[in-house]
């Protein structure tokens, strides 16, 4: 009679770690496609500037742009709309009534006129902003 030898199998510990890093990957397409529309704004040709980014602002921004031609958009609910001056102040006194600690952003295109830019921030101030930021594209090295 011939015994039958069994090979004996060892346990493996391992971890099969494909399906974590599919998920990681799969997380890391959705971040990459959703980053650039967590900034809402009017396309402007932004200014470079050797500055340090603003620390993360409890509340959302409002934001005010500028673009090449002179024209005035602002950010209402996610969605851009093309306005005077005059309303601009008029909204951004009403919610800085209603929340007075939001900041206020203005993208100015590198191609407008400095004294429009000082209009638009005088304007801002007189709405009741406490202070108001500029964006800036980081210094390309």
């Amino acid at each position: 009679m011939v015994k039958s030898k069994r090979a004996k199998r060892k346990l493996v510990a391992e971890i099969n770690v494909v399906p974590y890093i599919d998920v990681t990957l799969v997380l890391l397409v959705i971040f990459m496609i959703t980053a650039p529309l967590l900034m809402q704004g009017v396309k402007v040709e932004l200014p470079d500037a050797n500055s340090a980014p603003l620390d993360k602002e409890e509340q959302e921004p409002l934001i005010v742009s500028i673009k090449a031609d002179g024209s005035y958009w602002i950010d209402v609910g996610g969605k851009n709309t093309s306005e005077s001056l005059s309303f601009i102040k008029d909204r951004v006194a009403k919610v800085l009534r209603q929340r007075s600690q939001t900041p206020i952003l203005v993208w100015g295109d590198t191609r407008v006129d400095y004294g429009t830019v000082v209009d638009l921030m005088s304007e801002l101030q007189l709405a009741g902003a406490p202070s108001v930021g500029l964006v800036t594209e980081p210094l390309r090295q």
